[in-house]
């Protein structure tokens, strides 16, 4: 074995006899990335390696870690995760795979903490030997790059991948959110219903023993319904209940009406004033006025919370009718898409974050609906506001502009955030580059952006400064040709 310039490696992953060469060969044979070398070519990788062994469990580097060697394994099985992006497996070797630092690769350091899970053993070959092994194997040279290529594609496939379950576990956490306020609303509702009717069933039972007369109960029956009308018009409005509550409690006490807050304060948010009331003395004494007050508070409260029951499932069928529609589930890839209703849609997804921000909408009046991979495309607005709302920390503003130019759509996504460096605007569209903070991002999203703006046949760029951040899409109205 060659030992030259090569450090020598811990005592527990060296053997204290080293494999017989004719060994060695028979496994470099196996090896399907060497297939066809010659004799001496596989001789010569024999005779130059460091070989390594380790039991399963035993680390073989951590991230960041010098990458000085070329690695073959003959046996066993490496796994690679990164220690600071999550426990998601990033990369698995086993026998047969030539890896590590290969000729002509840029690689400098390890990009996650490998350690072997099974018995391994593999043959080392220090960088310093490239130069006399792509001399001794000049077939090396090709083997290298389709070693290399392949390496980037799959690590791009990996993180592309995690890129996407980012993406799904923050569509996920939002629409969760989203949910579970309507829903809890819904449910606080449908209790104090049922509580209501009990209420409200006993206060009409104490209402018939009145045994109020015929014109009387006519007189009662068309005041309630005015009163309820009247409820129907001004619920929710801004005006001064606390006053109104006042004065209506005020009125009842003057009346002899006993726990007057028990029903002045749902009185005074349908707009009852003490006006209101003065027609019921006249036939009434105070237990019968307040059996009436206290029937119709019930009602009105009851008619309240099947409100807010129907505005909560409402907006629960709302959030399902934006996601059926981000998502363009059951609908075949290539849709007539309405740009301005996909932005909308992925704002419904992105509600819980826009609690402090204002939208602007400038939408041009009957745009054109293009043909498009709509759920894709969908994917591209929820990039592009998503780092919008990075940028503003999801406080300030953000402006969506839809208009027609040319013969293309422009779509416009501004923010007023600190904007973006100009010396880093020519990268921020390379894969795995990112400004965010190591964990919070793949640097795939704008990426992806200009990938599927590309696959569209359009066109992507970006303008920034310090308090406007401006990304423009431009996509053909004509796709003819685009598919």
């Amino acid at each position: 074995m060659n030992t030259a310039s090569i450090a020598p490696a811990p005592e527990s992953l060296t053997p204290r006899n080293a494999t017989p060469l004719p060994d060695i060969i028979a496994a470099l044979k196996r090896v399907i990335p060497l297939h066809g070398l010659k004799d001496s070519e596989y001789e010569w990788l024999a005779t130059h390696a460091r070989e390594r062994f380790a039991e399963a469990g035993e680390t073989i580097f951590h991230e960041g870690d010098v990458a000085n060697e070329m690695t073959i394994m003959l046996k066993g099985e490496i796994h690679v995760r990164r220690e600071h992006g999550g426990p998601a497996a990033l990369w698995v070797g086993r026998s047969g795979i030539i890896s590590g630092l290969l000729p002509f690769s840029r690689m400098k350091t390890y990009g996650g903490h490998g350690y072997t899970v099974a018995p391994t053993w593999a043959l080392m070959y220090h960088r310093d030997l490239f130069t006399e092994m792509l001399d001794a194997i000049p077939s090396m040279t090709q083997r290298s790059v389709s070693i290399l290529l392949d390496r980037v594609r799959e690590v791009t496939r990996m993180e592309q991948q995690a890129e996407k379950l980012n993406a799904l576990g923050k569509l996920a956490g939002n629409l969760a959110h989203e949910l579970n306020n309507p829903a809890s609303a819904a449910q606080r509702a449908a209790s104090g219903l049922l509580d209501e009717l009990h209420v409200y069933g006993h206060e009409k039972f104490r209402l018939g023993s009145l045994c109020l007369s015929e014109a009387h109960l006519l007189v009662v029956r068309k005041w309630q319904e005015a009163v309820i009308e009247h409820a129907r018009e001004h619920r929710g409005k801004a005006e001064d209940f606390a006053a109104r509550e006042d004065q209506l409690a005020a009125w009842m006490r003057a009346h002899n009406i006993e726990d007057p807050w028990r029903i002045a304060p749902e009185l005074a948010e349908a707009g009852v004033e003490p006006e209101t009331l003065e027609c019921l003395p006249g036939f009434l004494d105070a237990d019968a006025i307040a059996v009436i007050l206290t029937q119709l508070a019930s009602s009105l409260r009851a008619r309240g919370m099947t409100e807010a029951m129907l505005d909560s499932t409402n907006r629960i069928f709302d959030l399902i009718r934006a996601i059926k529609d981000y998502s363009y589930m059951d609908q075949a890839p290539i849709q007539e898409v309405d740009i301005p209703q996909g932005l909308e849609n992925t704002l419904a997804m992105l509600q819980s974050r826009l609690q402090h921000v204002e939208v602007e909408r400038r939408y041009a009046e009957e745009l054109p609906h293009i043909s498009a991979y709509a759920s894709e495309l969908n994917q591209v607005w929820m990039a592009l506001l998503e780092n919008a709302l990075d940028a503003i920390q999801d406080h300030g503003k953000i402006t969506l502009s839809v208009q027609v130019s040319g013969d293309m759509l422009l779509i416009e996504v501004w923010d007023n955030g600190p904007g973006i460096p100009p010396e880093l605007q020519d990268r921020i569209f390379e894969p795995f580059f990112t400004t965010k903070a190591p964990g919070s991002g793949l640097g795939l999203g704008l990426d992806g952006v200009q990938r599927t703006i590309r696959k569209h046949r359009g066109f992507v760029r970006v303008q920034s400064e310090p308090g406007a951040t401006c990304f423009q899409i431009r996509l053909p109205i004509e796709q003819l040709q685009a598919y």
